[in-house]
C-alpha cells in the first residue's frame, strides 16, 4: 500500500471534488481511499508515503489520439522536402518516415513516446500506428514497450492502400492479431481497435477486408476530413460525404473513434450523434498543418462524445488544453468560447472514451478507480478551490510541472526520476535509432 498526500487533491469526482491537504491511498488493485491526509494515513498507518509537498494531486491524463511512429521526426532534415499543402506533408514527411520504419525502430519510437508521456503525466493513450517498412508484429513491438514502461495503451494499425493491396491486407491482419491478443489479456492495460488511415486512401475492397477481419467488441480508429482533400475525394469517387461512406460500411458506432472531423456538416454531425460515435480533437496538429479549425464547440454542444488528443504533435495534454482554448476563441471571435467545453473534453470525455475500452474507471480519484495519479509541483499564488481548479491548470501549469507519475498503482516517475529504467541509456538508443532512420530515408549508408 502507498499513500500520496499533503497536497491539493483534484478528484474529478462529484463527491468531494477538491480536498486541500488531501491524500490518496492505493495499490495495484486500485484506489483504496481518498480524503484528508491525516485521515487516510490513520486508516493505513504502515503504508509508504509520497509527499506532494503542498502541490497538486490529480488523475493522470488520457490522450485519445497519439502517433508513436512520429517520435523520431523531431529535428529531422529530409532531402528535397518542400511541402506545398497537406497532402505534400503526408507523403513527403509522415508516409516517408513510416515507409522506413522497421520493428526495432518502432519499438524505440514507442519507448521515447512513453517516456515523454510519463514526464507529462499521461498514463493512457490511444495510438494510431503506421510503419509500412515493417507491418507484421509492429503493434506487438509497441505492446512490448507499453508493458515495459507501464503506460496503458489502446493500439491499432492504420490500414491504407497507399502502398498497395498486399500491404493493406498485412495491415488488416496486424490489427486482427493485436486485437485478439489484447482481448485475451487480463491486465486491463492493453486494448485494440481496427485502425484505418482515412477514407481517401482506402478502397471498397479494403473496407470489406477490414470488416471481415474485425473481431467483435471493437470499433475503428480513423482520420476523418482532416484535410479538405479527403472530402473532395469522397464526393468525387462515391458521390457522398465521408461519414455517409463510413456509415454505409458500418464503421460508425460507440466503439469507433473519428480523428479531426474538420470538414463535416450538420447532417454528418447528426449521423455521428445518432450512432454514438466518438470524435477526438487535435488542435495543434490542425493548426500546424494549416488544415483548418473543426466545429468542435458545436460537436460538444450537440452532446457528441468529443475528446482531446495531440496527434503526436506533443505529449503534453495541458499544452493541448491551452491551444484548444485560444484556437476556438480566435476562430469564433468569441471570448467566452471553450471555457467549459475544452476542460469537459479533456477531463470528462477522454475518461468516457477510455471507459469504452478499459474496465476500471480512469480519469478520476475515487475508491475502486485505477490508481493512475500524478503530482504537480504547483503551489497556487491565489486561492484554489473546486470552482477554479481548471483556471489554475490552464494558466498556471504545464505538463512539465508533473513530478510524480503513477499508473495502475505503480510509481513510474518520482521527483522527476524514472523508476524503471535509465533515461540516459534509453535516449542514447533512441538517438542512434533516429540517426539510422534518417539515413534510411535520405539514402545514406547506415
Amino acid at each position: 500500500m502507498l499513500i500520496v498526500g499533503n497536497g491539493n487533491v483534484i478528484t474529478r469526482h462529484t463527491d468531494g471534488g477538491f480536498i486541500p491537504g488531501g491524500a490518496v491511498a492505493f495499490d495495484e488493485s486500485g484506489i483504496q481511499k481518498v480524503g484528508e491526509t491525516h485521515a487516510v494515513r490513520a486508516v493505513f498507518p504502515q503504508a509508504a508515503f509520497i509527499d506532494a509537498c503542498g502541490g497538486v494531486i490529480m488523475p493522470a491524463f488520457i490522450n485519445t489520439h497519439e502517433h508513436i511512429y512520429s517520435a523520431m521526426a523531431r529535428g529531422m532534415t529530409l532531402d528535397g522536402y518542400n511541402p506545398q499543402g497537406f497532402l505534400d506533408i503526408l507523403d513527403g514527411l509522415w508516409w516517408n518516415i513510416d515507409r522506413h520504419l522497421t520493428n526495432d525502430l518502432t519499438y524505440l519510437s514507442a519507448l521515447e513516446t512513453y517516456a515523454e508521456c510519463i514526464k507529462n503525466g499521461v498514463t493512457t493513450i490511444f495510438d494510431h500506428h503506421a510503419s509500412f517498412g515493417e507491418i507484421k508484429d509492429s503493434l506487438f513491438a509497441i505492446g512490448q514497450a507499453a508493458q515495459e514502461m507501464g503506460v496503458r495503451s489502446c493500439l491499432c494499425y492504420e490500414v491504407s492502400d497507399r502502398d498497395g493491396a498486399v500491404k493493406a491486407k498485412a495491415a488488416v491482419l496486424e490489427n486482427e492479431a493485436w486485437i485478439r491478443h489484447a482481448q485475451k489479456d487480463s491486465s486491463d492495460m492493453v486494448a485494440g481497435m481496427m485502425g484505418m488511415h482515412a477514407q481517401f486512401t482506402i478502397s471498397d475492397e479494403t473496407m470489406a477486408l477490414a470488416a471481415a477481419h474485425k473481431p467483435d467488441g471493437v470499433g475503428y480508429h480513423i482520420h476523418v476530413a482532416e484535410g479538405i482533400e479527403d472530402l473532395h475525394d469522397c464526393l468525387r469517387k462515391y458521390g457522398k460525404r465521408i461519414t455517409d461512406r463510413l456509415y454505409d460500411w458500418n464503421i460508425l458506432g460507440p466503439k469507433t473513434l473519428l480523428g479531426h472531423c474538420i470538414y463535416i456538416n450538420s447532417h454528418e454531425m447528426d449521423l455521428i450523434k445518432a450512432t454514438d460515435t466518438m470524435v477526438v480533437h487535435n488542435p495543434e496538429s490542425n493548426m500546424g498543418n494549416a488544415c483548418g479549425c473543426p466545429p468542435t464547440m458545436e460537436l460538444v454542444h450537440r452532446g457528441i462524445l468529443t475528446g482531446l488528443g495531440t496527434d503526436g504533435y506533443t505529449h503534453d495534454m495541458i499544452e493541448s488544453y491551452k491551444v484548444a482554448n485560444i484556437l476556438h476563441k480566435h476562430h469564433l471571435c468569441d471570448a467566452n468560447a471553450a471555457w467549459t467545453e475544452v476542460p469537459h473534453m479533456l477531463f470528462e470525455n477522454n475518461a468516457k472514451i477510455a471507459g469504452r475500452y478499459f474496465k476500471r474507471p480512469l480519469g478520476v480519484l475515487k475508491e475502486g478507480a485505477a490508481a493512475d495519479i500524478i503530482v504537480l509541483d504547483y503551489i497556487p499564488p491565489t486561492g484554489m478551490n473546486e470552482n477554479n481548479v481548471n483556471s489554475h491548470i490552464l494558466f498556471g501549469m504545464t505538463g512539465r510541472n508533473v513530478v510524480t507519475t503513477i499508473a495502475n498503482g505503480k510509481v513510474l516517475m518520482q521527483n522527476r526520476q524514472f523508476t524503471g529504467f535509465d533515461e540516459a541509456e534509453l535516449m542514447a538508443k533512441v538517438r542512434e535509432g533516429a540517426r539510422r532512420l534518417a539515413s534510411r530515408i535520405n539514402g545514406y549508408a547506415e
